[in-house]
């Protein structure tokens, strides 16, 4: 039968050992009986440990005291735990995403675009690919996703790149603005640990690789990730020390960006796992072959960027914030009914006139101006329509824009309403990406 010998003792605290194999080791079961609580109807606790070393408790309970699971709701009173007791990483999990957009819902620019070459397009809302191939690709929204999501963004190599050339490249770019990454204090002595994660899900699988960098494109951190099985959803992760050089902006300007690459040449490869000075969409050794694939597709979703060494489970937000988030880099009107009307407020003078439009989120910028389709006004409220030419943009402000427009014929100076005709497809488009 084992044995109890007592410890060690002080005013308050008895320690004895249980069940201990030798009397002259500390080893075997502790038990601490502790009255330290003075002045208070606490009573005894006790704390239990098997092995070689006898660690005192911890604000009596320590992580090593408790085993997974092992607390849950019914076992803790209510309000027992209190703000205060929880670790201060635990407190901050709401708006720790620092990717808008990253459940994939919001795409004002609807329907299919295929990437130009030799340029940066943005696709659904936020999320930007640089394309430099023979091949063509093309990015959609698509409802295929993993448990717990809607959508996903899908691309799609339509035609291969026969050759991936030391300058070709395909990748998947989501830029960060200044704002929004400057708790990361990268670019200092303070700068902070990320963690990046998403769902992927591609009919190559392999080995791929990406990259995070900084808005001057002159520092990145090259890494590899594999997707194990084709056809199949799965969770990657990719944790770094933040750079403590380089230049990073706090501005609202470009800043953090995360490559995700499906075929990069050498010159856009760099050594994975350490900061550099030099412009990288991939990491060396990336064998994938997606690029040089026919019909090869590629998705992704549950995008997220955190401050800490874990990833955590994708925070969820509700429809409304995201698209309030997103429009501040980006507003369309037009698509979604075939007379879809503008708000507004302007006056004609002859053949044009001029509307102030107040946009809906103060965008991050002055923004430009894009149109395309079928477009008029009328003098009246339900009097005749004057089809819009040569319109742009003046005095625009994060929060408003003066357009003016020449029209098919004289007009009056009371204008009625600005739609799209009878047109689907057209686009009045607020643009202030980064």
């Amino acid at each position: 039968m084992g044995r109890a010998r007592q410890l060690a003792s002080n005013e308050n605290q008895d320690r004895i050992l249980l069940n201990a194999s030798a009397a002259s080791t500390d080893e075997g079961e502790h038990l601490l009986l502790d009255a330290s609580a003075v002045g208070t109807d606490a009573g005894f606790f006790f704390n239990t440990e098997i092995g070689t070393t006898e660690t005192p408790p911890e604000g009596f309970v320590i992580e090593s005291s408790l085993a997974t699971n092992a607390v849950t709701n019914t076992k803790v009173a209510d309000d027992a735990v209190t703000v205060s007791k929880i670790d201060s990483a635990a407190q901050s999990l709401s708006n720790r995403n620092l990717i808008k957009n990253g459940s994939m819902r919001v795409h004002q620019r609807t329907g299919t675009i295929t990437l130009g070459n030799n340029a940066f397009t943005y696709t659904l809302d936020r999320m930007g690919f640089y394309k430099s191939n023979a091949g063509t690709q093309t990015v959609e929204q698509s409802t295929d996703a993993p448990v717990g999501f809607d959508n996903s963004l899908l691309v799609k190599n339509t035609s291969e790149d026969g050759t991936v050339a030391s300058g070709d490249r395909v990748a998947f770019i989501y830029r960060m603005e200044g704002l929004d990454a400057a708790k990361l204090e990268f670019g200092t002595v303070n700068a902070k640990t990320i963690t990046i994660s998403w769902y992927v899900k591609s009919t190559v699988n392999g080995k791929f690789g990406g990259a995070v960098g900084n808005g001057s494109d002159n520092r990145a951190y090259p890494f590899l990730y594999d997707i194990f099985a084709p056809n199949q959803w799965e969770r990657k992760s990719v944790t770094l020390a933040g750079d403590t050089a380089g230049t990073w902006v706090t501005t609202n300007a470009r800043d953090l960006q995360v490559a995700l690459g499906l075929g990069v040449g050498s010159t856009y490869s760099g050594t994975a796992g350490a900061w550099e000075a030099a412009d990288r969409n991939s990491a060396t050794g990336a064998s994938t072959t997606w690029l040089e694939t026919v019909d090869a597709e590629w998705a992704m979703t549950g995008f997220q960027i955190e401050i800490g060494s874990e990833a955590t489970e994708f925070e969820h937000t509700d429809i409304a914030h995201d698209i309030i988030k997103c429009q501040r880099y980006y507003r369309r009107y037009g698509g979604q009914t075939a007379f879809e009307h503008l708000p507004g407020i302007g006056q004609g003078n002859g053949s044009g006139g001029m509307m102030h439009h107040e946009l809906p989120v103060e965008m991050r910028a002055a923004p430009t101006f894009a149109v395309d389709g079928d477009w008029r006004i009328n003098d009246l409220y339900l009097g005749g329509y004057y089809t819009l030419s040569s319109e742009g943009i003046d005095n625009a402000t994060r929060n408003m824009v003066r357009v003016h427009f020449a029209t098919s014929s004289a007009i009056g100076s009371d204008l009625g309403r600005m739609l799209a005709y009878n047109d689907t497809t057209a686009k009045w488009e607020y643009k202030a990406e980064l």
